[in-house]
């Protein structure tokens, strides 16, 4: 090799070269031969270009972003020019480093052209790059894209094993639908290759293809029956994700593979007694993903098929208790295998054993299987609930557990196991849970408390208990349906007001100020029911409040009202209660009045409003003060005790199909919410009816709640509300505003028909009202005969994707001159391939053409999702 000094002092040279250019040492002749020497050098050994390693190395090493960008900036304009020069020699390792580049998240798009040239290059590692580089920066919204079709075509009739095999990827990775069709062919010809890795590449493209394009499934229909009969299990486990997906995407499809369930089970059973096999073993089990797959694909294949399932039954039950538990890898399998048990119509043995495997889980180590083990719980508690009460106990246990997620599931999971053998028990442990918990919990926990005892609570006075336990644990973090539930069971319960009363004294004596919702209910309970709390013997197992007067009573309610911690809402209450007990107390009514007045120039309007009026009860109508401050009459309504429906469990309510639906309700809790929702207190509640779970609206909502509504005429009949019920209206006008939970209209008194059991005159077909990404939703129309004014409409709300879709929440919105009624609907989840319904009763239908406006939510893959649409195509259903 030639030495070359970058100099012009041509007198130090090697004497070599006097030799062997020139024996005369003839200067001229050695310069000319070094130069041209060096001529030569130059052109065939170019500075190479910075390799990948040391580029990642530099990256590495800045210690700023501004350095990092520097690197990379500089790094891309060498690419460019090498791109611009057409050097061919060294596009490879300069489009590697761009696709590095590329991963940081800077631009990279000016090297699709140069993938392209490396594709069309005959060697295997520039087609590599090139490939690679494709399915990076390359996607069907660019024109780029179209070029490498015939690239692909060409390579996927290689010779090469290799070259077909990246061919295969890239066409997987960006194919768009007019590249599948052109090269569906193709791969469908490929899958019957001779060679192994091909087959099983092309299985894999086909199944991108068939994602992209579903259409093309019947292409691929006849290859994929051969690849269950492979021996390779590369091959195998391609042809199951194959068919999986088929049958997840065609129920014909599904229909054409249940003649393969002899196959699956007999490959997974060769799987299990086949012994050790280095080749596919992992952690001493024999090839785990492939178990994995076939049990998948053997629970698409049984579901809701008596046949399927039962040729499948004893090969579940032979990996449930063949598989080696003391690894992860076997608990992957167990978990594939409990599902499936789970979905299939398994045997109810079977499912013990499933239950029994969870319940294993619930006392590992890892947080993770802990978590997955509750949440698959949760989704099959109402198919074989005995066999979850079981592991109670466990399940209690992990409401101490640090981890937040796997106190969340099995909160849900344990108001799940709630029923009237075990309901002492249970609230007792989740009363202590939400002494202990975090405020994050508190709000839902004290919600389903309250369900889960108004609906299994074995006498009232443990239930009047519970609930003072649940204001008290919960704090501020009750909701006002708890408040609302609280007020109603004591109006309700008369023998045992004289209990109520004394325990609410006790409650309010003590520092209640981080207590409102318990403020509120102590409050409204001593107005309406103080002189049994003075007047009366208490009784016998309630301590008694020792020499109480009315100034100790007056005094504790000076304490409230003068308080700057207690809400306006609170102070509300307090001063009602106050009025009332004017009418209970034998003195002290001075002192009250002087109270009252003070307020008459409150800074708050709706405090200074009630002080007005209330003080003119003591002068101007101190006549008709008794007869209107009397005792309010029972606030008696339809609960949702006897027909079972209760939300518990993520939003999903739990229906008992074998108890009679007596009747149900919308709690007092949604109309108030609904007044807040239209921003209006004058307002008497709309047409409009929620599910009874979503009370909790935020203010942010009312534009979104208008803008549904806009367009129909809602306001109700004068003197009426929206449930077509007489309001009852204070001829003071002291009951308006928020404190209409004192008036009988407001405290749950809007009493809902039973569900209809009379005979149906006739019934129209099912009108179609959404059809959009995989949720669909029908009306069926039916009129019965002895109430002709009213359309019941069951709807229908279908989910066809493959994931469960969570928060449903169905609203509706009729003209003013009808009147809408929901009952609860059957749950706010739709699993893949359920379905909720809801019944919508319209009443008044002789009042013209019936309009309806709809607005869904529910959360999906992608997040949140709302719809809104309008009906006007009732169909017109005949009435005797």
């Amino acid at each position: 090799m030639w030495t070359y000094w970058d100099t012009d002092d041509w007198s130090v040279l090697p004497p070599q070269l006097n030799r062997r250019f020139n024996p005369a040492f003839n200067m001229a002749s050695i310069r000319q031969a070094l130069n041209e020497a060096v001529e030569r050098v130059s052109t065939v050994r170019m500075p190479a270009p910075t390799r990948l390693r040391d580029l990642i190395r530099q990256i590495r090493a800045a210690r700023t972003a501004a350095e990092e960008r520097t690197v990379v900036n500089k790094e891309c304009a060498y690419i460019r020019s090498t791109f611009r020069e057409e050097d061919s020699v060294w596009r490879c390792r300069n489009i590697a480093k761009l696709l590095y580049i590329h991963m940081l998240g800077y631009p990279a798009h000016f090297g699709q052209l140069e993938c392209l040239k490396l594709i069309a290059s005959p060697r295997f590692t520039d087609k590599r790059i090139g490939y690679l580089g494709a399915m990076l920066l390359l996607d069907e919204r660019q024109d780029v894209h179209l070029l490498i079709t015939n690239c692909l075509k060409q390579d996927l009739n290689n010779s090469t094993q290799f070259i077909i095999g990246i061919a295969l990827c890239t066409l997987g990775a960006i194919a768009s639908p007019e590249m599948a069709r052109d090269l569906a062919s193709e791969v469908e010809r490929l899958m019957k290759s001779p060679n192994a890795y091909i087959r099983k590449k092309a299985a894999l493209c086909a199944f991108r293809i068939i994602r992209r394009v579903p259409e093309l499934m019947e292409m691929f229909l006849p290859a994929t029956r051969s690849l269950l009969s492979e021996k390779n299990h590369g091959v195998l486990i391609t042809g199951v994700t194959l068919i999986t997906e088929m049958c997840e995407n065609s129920v014909d499809t599904l229909n054409h593979f249940k003649k393969i369930v002899p196959n699956l089970v007999r490959i997974l059973k060769n799987l299990i007694l086949a012994g050790y096999s280095p080749e596919h073993d992992v952690s001493g089990v024999s090839d785990p993903f492939l178990q994995v797959k076939i049990l998948r694909l053997l629970r698409i294949l049984g579901r809701n098929d008596v046949d399927a399932s039962e040729a499948m039954n004893d090969i579940l039950a032979q990996v449930a208790t063949n598989t080696e538990t003391s690894k992860n890898v076997g608990n992957t399998i167990l978990y594939e295998t409990v599902l499936s048990i789970m979905d299939i119509k398994s045997e109810s043995g079977l499912r013990v054993l499933a239950v029994n495997i969870l319940g294993r889980f619930l006392l590992n180590n890892d947080k993770n299987i802990r978590y997955v083990a509750l949440n698959t719980l949760l989704k099959t508690v109402y198919v074989d609930t005995s066999a979850v009460q079981r592991h109670r106990s466990t399940i209690l246990e992990c409401l101490k557990d640090p981890d937040v997620s796997i106190r969340r599931r099995a909160m849900e999971l344990s108001f799940a196991l709630v029923n009237s053998n075990n309901i002492r028990n249970m609230i007792k442990e989740l009363l202590l849970f939400l002494e202990k918990a975090d405020p994050e919990f508190k709000a839902q926990c004290s919600s389903n408390i309250v369900m889960s005892a108004e609906r299994y609570s074995p006498n009232k006075r443990w239930h009047l208990e519970t609930l003072f336990k649940v204001l008290v644990a919960a704090g501020n973090y009750v909701r006002d349906d708890v408040v609302a539930c609280t007020i109603q069971l004591i109006s309700e319960t008369q023998p045992q007001q004289g209990y109520a009363v004394n325990a609410l004294w006790h409650a309010l004596e003590r520092d209640t100020f981080d207590k409102q919702p318990l403020a509120q209910v102590a409050t409204w309970c001593i107005g309406e029911y103080g002189d049994l709390l003075l007047y009366s013997p208490p009784p016998e197992d309630v301590e008694a409040p020792v020499n109480l007067t009315e100034d100790d009573v007056i005094d504790v309610y000076q304490r409230l009202l003068w308080s700057p911690q207690n809400t306006v809402v609170t102070k509300q209450y307090t001063l009602l209660s106050l009025t009332k007990l004017s009418t209970r107390f034998q003195r002290g009514n001075e002192k009250i009045r002087q109270i009252i007045d003070t307020f008459g120039s409150n800074l708050h309007i709706e405090l200074q409003q009630r002080g007005i009026e209330f003080s003119q009860l003591f002068r101007k109508y101190d006549h008709l003060r008794p007869a209107l401050l009397e005792r309010m009459p029972p606030m008696e309504t339809a609960r949702p005790q006897a027909n079972g429906i209760i939300g518990l469990v993520n939003g999903e309510q739990d229906i008992e199909e074998d108890k009679p639906v007596e009747t149900a309700t919308t709690p007092a809790s949604d109309s108030s919410a609904l007044l807040d929702l239209l921003g209006s207190s004058e307002l008497s509640v709309p047409a409009l009816v929620t599910s009874p779970g979503a009370v909790n609206n935020s203010t942010a909502g009312n534009n979104d709640l208008l803008d549904l509504l806009g367009g129909l005429d809602l306001s109700p009949p004068a003197g009426t509300t929206g449930n077509g019920i007489e309001e009852v209206v204070s001829p003071l006008g002291v009951m308006g505003g928020n404190e209409g939970i004192f008036s009988p209209t407001s405290t749950g008194n809007f009493l809902v028909d039973g569900l209809l059991t009379a005979p149906i005159q006739n019934e129209v077909p099912s009108v179609s009202v959404l059809d959009k990404a995989g949720l669909k939703i029908n009306f069926k129309m039916e009129r019965p005969l002895d109430t002709p004014d009213l359309l019941v409409i069951n709807m229908t709300a279908g989910n066809s994707t493959g994931i469960p879709l969570t928060d449903f929440r169905f609203e509706a919105a009729v003209p003013r001159t009808f009147q809408l009624q929901m009952l609860p609907p059957s749950s706010t989840v739709i699993s893949p391939s359920g379905q909720v319904t809801q019944v919508l009763k319209v009443s008044n239908m002789n009042s013209g053409n019936l309009r309806m406006r709809l607005r869904i939510s529910y959360t999906g893959d992608s997040g949140p999702v709302l719809e809104q649409t309008e009906v006007n195509n009732f169909p017109t259903i005949g009435s005797q």
